[in-house]
Parts: C-alpha cells; structure tokens; sequence
C-alpha cells in the first residue's frame, strides 16, 4: 500500500516502533515524533489499537484518521472526530485511489 501511494507521487513517512526505516523513509515511533505536518495517518494494526492511534493523530494535528479494510472502531471514530479530523474506516486507500483514475 505505502509502495503504491510512494509510486504515485505522494510523500509516504512510516510510523512503526520496530523499524529505523521503511521504504527508503526514517520510521518514527509515533505520528506526534513526525518533524511536519501530517495529511493523513492510514493505519493498517488491528481496531482494538486505534484508539491511541486516533489520539496520537489528534496530537499531531493531522488532517485525516483512515483506517483500512476490515478495521472499525467507534472509540477511534469519536477521538478523531471530536479531535477534529476526517474519519475513514473500513475503506482501502488504494482501492478509493485507483478508483478515481
């Protein structure tokens, strides 16, 4: 999925606390560790982690919490939309992106 988007031009930085880098970017642990504004916070771990996911993205002022096929929280939903943010879940972002070429 970050291949695809990264191949499409957008700019992909990885969060994940296991890696030092993913996909020739700097992986930080956290989106609020991320040094510039975040668009989008896509996010492809099991619903039961989202809530701190959603929070995490409120902190960092991001613009969108999307979560992937087959994840929904409602907890997740409610931070992120209280916190501001636009809310996706459920949803492939590379299906939604092929399907507006």
């Amino acid at each position: 999925m970050g291949a695809y988007l990264k191949e499409q031009g957008y700019r992909i930085i990885p969060v994940n606390p296991n890696e030092e880098e993913v996909l020739g970017e700097r992986a930080y642990e956290t989106v609020e560790q991320i040094p510039e504004q975040v668009d989008v916070v896509d996010v492809f771990l099991p619903a039961e982690k989202t809530p701190e996911i959603a929070e995490d993205a409120v902190r960092a002022a991001a613009k969108a919490l999307w979560l992937q096929e087959g994840i929904e929280n409602p907890e997740a939903r409610r931070i992120a939309e209280e916190g501001g943010l636009a809310y996706v879940e459920n949803c492939c972002m590379r299906k939604t992106h092929e399907g507006m070429q």
